[in-house]
């Protein structure tokens, strides 16, 4: 079977990466910002700022439902801004559910005890954004309560069954890099499965970003020179109180990921090379319609003005794009914080 992101074991195991074939004939991910208004105000984040009210409709994926299946999506991750605040989720989960396609979504947690039920029964997967403790969480996300709501979210989704996974997800900055173990201890306080670390990304365009961050906004979120050794002290304490398997990454990951990426931006060393087949096994489908290899790349067309999703992917320009692109070189996936190389493993 395929190992699905976001509920990825550790990566530097023995499965095999999923090929990155052309023409792509197998999309086991599909990535969809249902819409992209959001309900917090991160400070490491402008997807908030968009004040649009396009969504991604039932009616919508009832019509590219049919070619998903024919390309072998099997999983649909629900991103954006907070998927929970669209006006027909349980329409749209419900046609994907009926196709027999996992669902993931991809939450701030403000909203999980409003809607526990639901997502109990229609959902399999919740990735829930923790950024620390209860007042560096709350703080980060410039939402008061952001912290006791997320609790009272994730035990009503226990209590209403399913099976449902719940993980966390911590995106690293200058406001709580020196947090990291007391983050695994909320995410265990908060009953979560797993947590996951990833740095925060300020050199691209993503996140409702366009033209990216100028270097002062881009500087008030990464880390400063003086901040790497404080970061190397918790990283390496992290590794010694953490050994249970809770964290998705390795300790060396964690090194990679975390500390190696901030020092590069610094101009202090280089970026950890970049192994991604997700070009190649996953797409984006923003709420315009946008289609795009990943959250960080160039977009190959648009859904709404060809609807195949197959032919974007498959249009000469974008298999030229994809057999020159070298993930190992590539400027913008030299900087990447969240690559996926997605797997395959025995039954």
């Amino acid at each position: 079977m395929t190992v699905m992101a976001p509920r990825p074991r550790p990566e530097e195991g023995t499965a095999t990466a999923l090929p990155r074939l052309d023409p792509i004939a197998r999309l086991p991910i599909l990535i969809l910002y249902p819409h992209s208004r959001c309900n917090c105000r991160c400070l490491m984040c402008d997807i908030w700022r968009d004040r649009g009210r396009e969504e991604i409709s039932a009616a919508d994926v009832a019509g590219w439902l049919a070619e998903w299946r024919s390309l072998g999506v099997q999983r649909v991750v629900l991103s954006g801004g907070e998927a929970l605040l669209h006006s027909h989720l349980w329409d749209l989960c419900a046609l994907l559910r009926e196709a027999g396609i996992g669902i993931t979504i991809l939450t701030t947690g403000l909203l999980l005890a409003r809607d526990a039920e639901r997502l109990a029964s229609c959902c399999d997967d919740v990735v829930v954004s923790l950024d620390g403790p209860r007042e560096v969480h709350d703080r980060i996300r410039n939402v008061p309560r952001a912290f006791d709501r997320l609790a009272e979210g994730v035990a009503a989704l226990r209590a209403a069954g399913g099976g449902v996974a719940i993980s966390g997800r911590c995106t690293v900055q200058r406001a709580n890099f020196r947090e990291l173990r007391a983050t695994v201890a909320a995410a265990r306080s908060l009953g979560l499965d797993r947590l996951s670390f990833l740095a925060a990304d300020v050199s691209s365009e993503a996140f409702n970003r366009p033209g990216g961050w100028n270097p002062k906004r881009a500087s008030e979120v990464a880390l400063d020179r003086d901040d790497l050794p404080i970061l190397a002290a918790e990283l390496d304490a992290l590794a010694v109180d953490c050994t249970d398997g809770f964290l998705a990454e390795s300790p060396a990951k964690l090194r990679r990921r975390l500390l190696q990426h901030f020092a590069a931006l610094l101009g202090e060393g280089d970026f950890a090379p970049v192994d991604c087949n997700a070009p190649w096994v996953s797409a984006v489908v923003e709420a315009d319609g946008t289609v795009r290899p990943c959250f960080f790349q160039p977009p190959l067309g648009n859904l709404r003005e060809r609807e195949s999703l197959g032919a974007i992917l498959n249009s000469p320009k974008a298999i030229a794009w994809r057999q020159d692109l070298d993930t190992r070189t590539d400027p913008v996936c030299r900087r990447c914080v969240c690559s996926l190389a997605l797997r395959e493993v025995a039954p």
